[in-house]
């Protein structure tokens, strides 16, 4: 007699796959609106204006004020991954993901808001930069719920694309943000109190606007899609008990599908790359290349255009011809572009005949870099909402969260270690160039461990039990 044959488990649904057939329109603008808000804190505040300002002379020299910066956002790495892991699974468990999507992002605004009290003195940089590290602890606790919810409003044929729309309308908030700022605080049009430079006021201005911004864009989402269902078992759970479900699933998803463990690690090491590159850019560009406020806006507002044709482009590619390859191409532009701003510097050189200014190495190869910063994003994003089991999206996008801010002190990290090594031996205010060498360090290691990682589609994370 031959055995009975024993019925294979069938593959758990993603929670992708148990979505809605038809994706709703309003429910994606309303998301997408959470990104375009969300460009006032990083556009605004963490890349080209508020960290400009704060690693300028009136903070002691920009060399040292931005070690300083740079310290304490490694400092932020850590603590987001020691509070991170469960934060995305009780809002699972608990039905709770809208809920604290909104409660994080208030409290980014409240951060951002409480930026008005720096003065342009010494004595408040150490204010400065922990309010906008204390802002990005919270930023990425929100953003846990927020990328938790691409699976909740779009479909596997158009994962990609909505994933890339919402970093698309991220960039075009922002170059609306900047020039809002440019007009208004910077180079303002008409005589106004916020137009004042005495004291920083007008720059001191651009936080309380940057909070009123992202809270304000950030309702539509509270409104507009629903809230999670609750599942009563799991709630129960206590903080630390949480913790140990976590670890299980861990090495569930390591034992049923290591590559998900593969791309959770490299992606931590990019995307730390490239939340650097965003962080020091402005810096790098009025520090090393000598960028006025206004010119550092100015090449916001185009860099953001690029990145958001980048994002946009990249999602469309996402569906057809998958997230690994756009991450992996994507990864390769950013390293050939970082390594000609580092080689090139601020230099006079001479191409073809015609002049080469320092300034027009950073425009074409800091534009190279927007290009390719929005793809690697959003690919990485829709990779794994693909994988996440149903029910499950926002304690996997905490564990992406988790695994990205264990070692989000790298590039933070290096780009301060090679500023605190090169210092004795260049002149003053060069050094800070070489701190994009620490940067593209960690963007190459992200995409050697990315190269062997499998596509989504050959890889299936299995669904653990509780208890």
């Amino acid at each position: 007699m031959n055995a009975m044959a024993v019925p294979q488990a069938s593959p758990p649904a993603s929670e992708l796959a148990s979505g809605p057939a038809v994706s709703n329109k309003g429910q994606i603008l309303a998301w997408a609106a959470w990104d375009w808000g969300s460009a006032a804190f990083n556009a605004v505040m963490t890349t080209f204006v508020f960290t400009v300002y704060l690693t300028s002379n009136a903070f002691g020299g920009a060399d040292a004020a931005s070690a300083a910066l740079g310290g304490a956002l490694a400092i932020a790495g850590i603590a987001i991954a020691l509070l991170a892991p469960v934060t995305g699974q009780r809002s699972d468990a608990g039905g709770r993901r809208k809920l604290w999507l909104g409660v994080n992002t208030a409290a980014v605004a409240v951060l951002t808001a409480l930026c008005f009290f720096v003065f342009p003195k010494p004595e408040f940089l150490l204010l400065g930069v922990s309010l906008i590290a204390l802002g990005n602890v919270f930023f990425e606790f929100a953003g846990v719920n927020y990328n938790a919810m691409l699976a909740q409003i779009s479909t596997p044929k158009n994962i990609g694309k909505v994933s890339g729309f919402g970093w698309g309308m991220g960039y075009l908030g922002g170059i609306i943000a900047l020039l809002a700022v440019l007009q208004l605080f910077v180079q303002p049009s008409f005589e106004w109190f916020g137009a004042a430079t005495q004291d920083g006021l007008n720059i001191r201005l651009v936080a309380v606007f940057s909070a009123l911004w992202f809270f304000i864009f950030a309702l539509p989402v509270l409104f507009t899609v629903p809230e999670l269902s609750v599942n009563k078992d799991q709630s129960r759970l206590g903080f630390v008990a949480s913790y140990g479900l976590l670890f299980r699933r861990v090495k569930a998803i390591y034992r049923t599908s290591p590559h998900t463990i593969f791309f959770l690690l490299a992606s931590a090491i990019f995307r730390d790359g490239l939340a650097a590159v965003f962080t020091f850019g402005g810096v790098i560009a009025a520090g090393t290349f000598g960028f006025e406020l206004k010119e550092v806006i100015f090449f916001a507002i185009f860099g953001n255009v690029v990145a958001a044709i980048g994002a946009v482009i990249g999602g469309f590619l996402d569906d057809r011809i998958g997230p690994k390859a756009v991450i992996v191409g994507s990864l390769l532009g950013l390293l050939v572009a970082g390594t000609s701003i580092l080689v090139l510097g601020n230099g006079n050189y001479t191409f073809f005949g015609s002049a080469w200014a320092g300034s027009t190495t950073f425009w074409v190869f800091g534009l190279f870099l927007c290009l390719f910063v929005g793809p690697a994003q959003s690919s990485s994003r829709a990779y794994l909402a693909r994988l996440a089991p149903d029910g499950e999206s926002g304690e996997l996008f905490g564990l992406y969260a988790t695994t990205g801010r264990a070692v989000s002190f790298l590039a933070p990290a290096l780009f301060t270690l090679c500023i605190a090594v090169v210092t004795p031996l260049v002149a003053e205010g060069e050094a800070q160039r070489w701190g994009i060498l620490g940067i593209m360090v960690v963007l190459l290691a992200g995409l050697l461990v990315m190269l062997p990682v499998k596509p989504p589609g050959k890889t299936q994370i299995a669904v653990v039990p509780q208890h």
